[in-house]
């Protein structure tokens, strides 16, 4: 099933680019055609992540109506992917674009809604692209509601502290309930040595405060943190149980059991 994903927090730090480049990688290992689209203007690190610091247009540019998507996509040089593929649509990181795309006023911001829906017909129709991952800036921004209203499935990640869990929840139940978008959470960075034993428990609590599909739970992996960015755990550590779950939640996506 052809969709477009977004992947959304409360706040940074919950560990969202990671996971939105690890399930984009894992789709395209299983030899699907998808796109990875940096729509945090405000951090923007994908292109630090995969390793791609040489692009001459960016997604800024696509919402600013100065370019096509076609030019913006770069294929990645993803290991293991099979006969799959991985391209990429990044973000300025300069800090005179961030602070241009911090500035766009709310009609600015519509016709950038219309260039995102767009993208149903351009790259999942015409060009058979088969999941399109939104890598959206955490919290309320313009540009992050953008993101929800395009997407067909909306992964929020969240982590066990206190003001994210807070947040996470009033976020889902206040705003999330308006867009009747097909919603997920992963709760990420946990530090219960006992997970295993606990999952169950787990996954009944994280429904009941967040009432919606529990898509994932990640505990925190040293390596994870360590890598700081210089891994996709997907492609460079494939046996890796974070690898692995990134793939469960993948299948999950697949089979639309969510």
């Amino acid at each position: 099933m052809k969709s477009i994903i977004a992947v959304h927090s409360y706040k940074g730090g919950t560990g969202k680019t990671s996971l939105s480049v690890n399930l984009a990688a894992s789709l395209a290992k299983r030899g699907r055609k998808v796109a990875i689209l940096d729509l945090d203007f405000r951090a923007p690190s994908l292109f630090s992540i995969l390793k791609m610091e040489d692009s001459n247009l960016w997604i800024n540019d696509y919402l600013n109506g100065a370019s096509t998507i076609n030019k913006i996509l770069q294929e990645t040089n993803g290991k293991g992917l099979n006969k799959g593929k991985l391209f990429a649509g990044l973000a300025n990181p300069s800090t005179e674009a961030i602070r241009d795309m911090s500035a766009k006023d709310r009609k600015w911001e519509m016709r950038a809604l219309g260039r995102l829906l767009s993208l149903r017909n351009t790259l999942l129709k015409e060009q058979n692209f088969d999941f399109i991952v939104f890598d959206t800036s955490p919290g309320l921004q313009y540009s992050s509601i953008n993101a929800i209203v395009s997407a067909d499935l909306v992964i929020v990640v969240t982590t066990s502290d206190r003001s994210d869990v807070n947040g996470t929840s009033r976020m889902l139940r206040e705003l999330y309930n308006l867009f009747e978008k097909k919603t997920g959470v992963v709760i990420n960075k946990i530090l219960d040595a006992n997970l295993d034993s606990k999952k169950e428990e787990l996954n009944k609590r994280a429904k009941e405060v967040y009432q919606v599909s529990l898509l994932g739970l990640v505990p925190c992996f040293c390596e994870v943190l360590k890598s700081q960015g210089n891994l996709i755990f997907v492609e460079d550590k494939p046996n890796h149980p974070f690898t692995k779950i990134m793939d469960e939640i993948a299948t999950r996506i697949e089979k639309n059991e969510i």
